[in-house]
Order: C-alpha cells, then structure tokens, then sequence
C-alpha cells in the first residue's frame, strides 16, 4: 500500500565566508604619507643648502677609497682636509653639520625710515654731548692753571700738577718731585699746601655735571714701619682722603664715580718704577659721551 507521506529533502547549502580585510591598507597609506613627507621635506633641504653644503653632502656619501682634499675659507666645510694627511683618521668619514639659514625678512619703508632718523638723533646728540664735554674740559684745565697763577702758595706747585685730555676724560695728576712731595712719607693725610690745591680743584669741578674718578699711585719702594700695611691700603687711603677732601669743597656724593687705590700697577714712567713722579694722585673728570659716538662719522 502506498504511503502519502512526502519524503523529507535535506538541502546542504555550502556557505563561503569571505575574509575581512582588515587594517593592513592603513599602514600602507601611513607610509606613503611618511615617504611623501620626506621626499617633500628633501626637496626642500636641497633647495635650501649652498654649493658648498651639497659639495660636503657629496664628499659624506663618497666611497671611503676615494681622497679628496678641500681648504680655504668659506661655506660649512672651509678650511678642513678630508684626505688621509688632513684632519681626520683613515677610514673615517668626516662629519657634515648644515645649517639652515633664513633671509632675512625685509623691512618696509616706514620702519627703514624711523630707524634713519633715530640714528642721526643719536649721532646728534652724542656730538653735542661730545662737543660740550670738551669745551668744559678746556675751561676746567685753563681755570685750574689760572687758580695756580692767581695763588702765589700754588703757583710753585705748577712743576707737580699734569692736565692732560685722555679717552676717560679731563685727567689732573698731582705728582711728586724729587725734593718736593704732595704727602709726607707713608702718611695718609697731605701737606697743608697739596690740601690747599685740591680743595681749589674741587672747587672748580663742582661747576661741572660730569662723575669724578679719584685714584691713589705709589713708586715700587714699599712702605715701612707698618707692618701688614702696603702699597695698596696707602694708594687707597690717600684716594678716600681727597675724596673727603672733594666733598668738604661741596662736591655732591653721587658726583663721585670710584674711588680707587692702585699701589705701583700703573706707573707714570715705567721705565723707572722708582721714580719720586711714580708717586701722584689722578683726578679724572669723566667725560658724559664716548669719545667716537656709535654710528657717527664726523
């Protein structure tokens, strides 16, 4: 007997699965950026560097059988042997630093301009101050000469006393002679009469607005009697005393620039450091403006 039950069909269905790419193309593009960023950044280097930059990149990369020799002046590598005598061992490559330079960025009308004008206000006004630093140095020498010959207990003092114009400024030196000195032997305090013409030096440059130096000198003879006490503490001393002196006179205190004592360091004739002129006292007037202002051409 025939059955009506329909037979049971089983389908097997094969199921292809496809791989996922994953992120494998990422870093292929990561470095192809990475290489484009480079070659880029190359180009650039290249464009950047000087004949004698690329010529050391050159010899760098040159096999090492192959010698060459390069002096003189100029460019990165100027003034270095690359051969096997030069500066370097055998077999070692020299080393090549570079440097970038960036030009300079130009300045515009305006600013060149401003920049001009400040600078010839400047130079005006260091000539100015120049200019009235040397008149007052004229007056201030002429009316100490004048104070000696108006004075007969200073007019003998005129052999003792040096006005010179230095780099510094005004320089007056009260110097010792043979016979004749400013300051009793390894004493600090002077003679009544060496009082008497630094007080009218004072008096003189009180006038004046320009800062004062006050340095002591000694001949090489070193100081006796004293034991501990040299050339330096007596320089110094006789420096601080004519200060003192100055400023009895009415020279304000911040007119005082230093105040200096430099035993036989500087001696007036070195080729005698025993030399009576050796022993003196500089009184510099300082001058308000260098003595070739920056910039300025007369």
């Amino acid at each position: 007997m025939a059955s009506n039950e329909q037979p049971i069909i089983i389908k097997k269905v094969k199921k292809v699965v496809h791989g996922h790419h994953g992120g494998a193309w990422k870093i292929a593009y990561a470095d192809f950026v990475t290489a484009m960023m480079a070659f880029f950044l190359l180009m650039w280097l290249i464009s950047m560097t000087t004949p004698e930059q690329k010529q050391g990149l050159a010899d760098y990369f040159a096999p090492s059988n192959v010698s060459r020799s390069t002096s003189g002046a100029g460019g990165i590598m100027g003034g270095t042997a690359f051969d096997e005598t030069g500066a370097r061992m055998p077999g070692t490559k020299p080393q090549v630093v570079m440097t970038i330079s960036t030009p300079a960025q130009p300045k515009s009308p305006e600013t060149a301009k401003k920049e001009a004008e400040r600078t010839t206000e400047m130079n005006e006004l260091m000539k100015q101050m120049s200019s009235r630093d040397h008149r007052n140095f004229q007056s201030a020498a002429e009316s100490i000469r004048q104070s000696m010959r108006d004075n007969p207990d200073l007019a003998e003092l005129s052999k003792n006393v040096i006005i010179d114009e230095t780099p510094e400024g005004l320089r007056i030196q009260i110097v010792d002679q043979d016979g004749r000195s400013m300051f009793p032997p390894g004493n600090v305090e002077p003679y009544e009469r060496t009082r008497l013409l630094i007080e009218k030096v004072a008096k003189i440059l009180v006038r004046l607005p320009n800062r004062i130096s006050i340095s002591g000198h000694t001949d090489a003879n070193p100081v006796t009697g004293r034991p501990g006490y040299s050339n330096w503490e007596l320089t110094s001393d006789r420096a601080n005393a004519t200060r003192r002196i100055f400023e009895n006179a009415g020279l304000a205190n911040d007119r005082i620039y230093q105040v200096v004592g430099k035993a036989d360091s500087e001696p007036l004739f070195p080729e005698d450091p025993y030399m009576a002129s050796n022993r003196r006292l500089s009184v510099v007037l300082l001058r308000e403006a260098p003595v070739t202002p920056p910039g300025f051409s007369p």
